[in-house]
Formats: structure tokens, C-alpha cells, sequence
């Protein structure tokens, strides 16, 4: 079982480093390498970067600067956008990122998860379910958020767990950039039926969105994407990550 871990969540175009909100207007945040640069000094506990581009735009994903983005990295990556085939993820795990994250492939060749298990241990396998609300049902959507795929939530995570991940994302399209708290009632619908090790993103806003949803559910990913490249009421970027004295504070609650 992954212990509580608090993940900046970076959202890569081919212009760079972006941040959406609900999963539009992306704006520009920075240069990928200076970011994971930064996160290193300050010992973030792992990285997620996706793609945003790749799946939508169908291009594969950008060895060369996954490549340059490992060499870099002083923490565990998670990496997803455009893999479409296990040749792709391999060559990624052999650049040295120790997970991929799938997402829109997922519910057209889910077979592609039990490969990469297979072939890197289910521990390095991750699913991504982008989830918005509609006519008051929850309902996962593939392709950036613009093909609604089904509300049949507990269906899925199912399949999810048969092929063999080791971690589920849950991604609220609804919170996506707002800063407003994660959607408690979504988490709790997906950790009452799963045992697979969770990581939630979108609505972080504050040190506290964090301190409670680990309070509230223990081992679990706390994933933040605006609280980590914003600063201040006008959202200045300016990469940050809680301290040493901030973590242990954020553990003990």
C-alpha cells in the first residue's frame, strides 16, 4: 500500500507547461525542465505529468523531452499522454519513468494496462478516469474531457482492477483549476469500492484541501496542479511545494 503522498500535477502542450481550468483555456506556466528542476530543491514526494495534447492531437508522445525530463528527475514520474502501445511504454520505462498513466486508450484497448503489468509490474501501471457531473450522475470522459464514455463509475473501476493497475486517478473535470476543495462525494464513491491505491486532482487550492483529504482518508495521492504553479489572489507562477516542516505538519493530522 503507496503511502499519503502530495504530487504536483503538470499539464504539458508542445508550447510547454499549461494549467486549465475544467479543462479549458490553458495557459502558460513554463519550461517542463525548469519546473521538475524546482520540484527536486524542494523534495517533492513524486511528479505526474500529462500530456494534454497528445491523444486529442493523435501525436505520439515526445521521447526526447521524456527522455530529458528523467535525466533530471530526482523523484518518481508519472507519465501519460499519446501511448497508445507497449513498445511506446517501454521505451519510456527505459528512459527511467517509473509509471504510466493511461487514460483515453483505456476504453477502446483496455488489454494495453495488462501488457504494461505484465511486462513492468502492476505497480507501474496507472489508470486516469477524468470525471464530470451530469443530470446530477457522476460520468467519465475520454479526449480532454469532450466524449462522455458512461456513468457506470463502479463498472469500470472493476474492469480497472481485472487488468491488473496499481493506481487509479481520479481527475474532477468540475474542480479542474478551481481551487475550490476536491469533491469528497466523488472520492468517496470510488474508495468504497476499490482496495487499488487512489490519487485525486482537481480543486486544491489551499495546504488544508491537503491536510483534510489525508485526514479523511489516509493512504491516499493528493494530487495539485494550481496550488503548486500559482501564488497569490492574481496567480502569479511561481512553482512552489509545502516544506519539510509543512509535510510533517500535513502526516501528523
Amino acid at each position: 500500500m503507496l503511502l499519503p503522498r502530495i504530487i504536483p500535477c503538470l499539464l504539458l502542450t508542445k508550447e510547454g507547461l499549461v494549467k486549465t481550468q475544467k479543462f479549458k483555456n490553458p495557459v502558460y506556466v513554463g519550461d517542463p525542465i525548469n519546473a521538475v528542476k524546482i520540484f527536486n530543491e524542494k523534495k517533492a514526494d513524486e511528479l505526474i505529468i500529462l500530456d494534454i495534447g497528445a491523444t486529442k492531437n493523435k501525436y505520439e508522445p515526445n521521447f526526447i523531452l521524456i527522455n530529458k525530463i528523467a535525466r533530471e528527475a530526482r523523484m518518481p514520474i508519472c507519465y501519460g499522454g499519446g501511448i497508445k502501445n507497449l513498445d511506446q511504454a517501454k521505451n519510456i520505462f527505459n528512459f527511467g519513468i517509473e509509471k504510466i498513466a493511461i487514460s483515453s486508450v483505456f476504453f477502446s484497448d483496455d488489454r494495453l494496462v495488462s501488457k504494461i503489468s505484465e511486462y513492468a509490474g502492476s505497480q507501474s501501471v496507472v489508470v486516469i478516469l477524468d470525471v464530470k457531473k451530469i443530470n446530477n450522475k457522476y460520468s467519465i470522459f475520454i479526449n480532454n474531457g469532450t466524449k462522455e464514455v458512461g456513468n457506470e463509475i463502479n463498472h469500470f473501476i472493476k474492469k480497472i482492477e481485472n487488468c491488473g493497475a496499481g493506481e487509479i486517478v481520479i481527475n474532477s473535470i468540475d474542480r479542474d483549476g478551481t481551487m475550490i476543495g476536491y469533491d469528497y462525494d466523488l472520492i468517496d464513491q470510488i474508495f468504497s469500492i476499490t482496495k487499488i491505491p487512489l490519487t485525486v486532482v482537481g480543486g486544491g487550492g489551499t495546504i488544508e484541501d491537503i491536510k483534510k483529504t489525508i485526514k479523511k482518508y489516509g493512504n491516499i495521492g493528493i494530487a495539485c496542479g494550481s496550488l503548486f504553479v500559482f501564488k497569490g489572489p492574481r496567480k502569479a507562477v511561481l512553482i512552489n511545494y509545502p516544506s519539510k516542516i509543512e509535510k510533517k505538519e500535513i502526516m501528523s493530522n
